[in-house]
């Protein structure tokens, strides 16, 4: 991480870019920022089927999800 620069130092340099150049920054980095939810997402979802293959959860309705988190 020899180049990495701090977080005021990244605003300073966005701040010297014109405001349409500032604009597309700001729609690349809500991209990427949704393509790493989804990306966390997958993992997760991976992860709860697997446990679900491995028997660590089993089926439920909602009904009983309400009781329990009501409880």
């Amino acid at each position: 991480m020899g180049n990495a620069m701090t977080f005021g130092k990244v605003l300073e340099s966005a701040d010297r870019l014109s405001l349409d150049e500032q604009e597309t920054m700001m729609d690349i980095l809500h991209r990427r920022i949704i393509e790493h939810r989804r990306a966390e997402l997958a993992k997760e979802i991976q992860n709860a089927q697997q446990e679900f293959k491995e028997g660590g959860c089993k089926p439920t309705t909602p009904s009983e999800i309400m009781r329990e988190i009501l409880s």
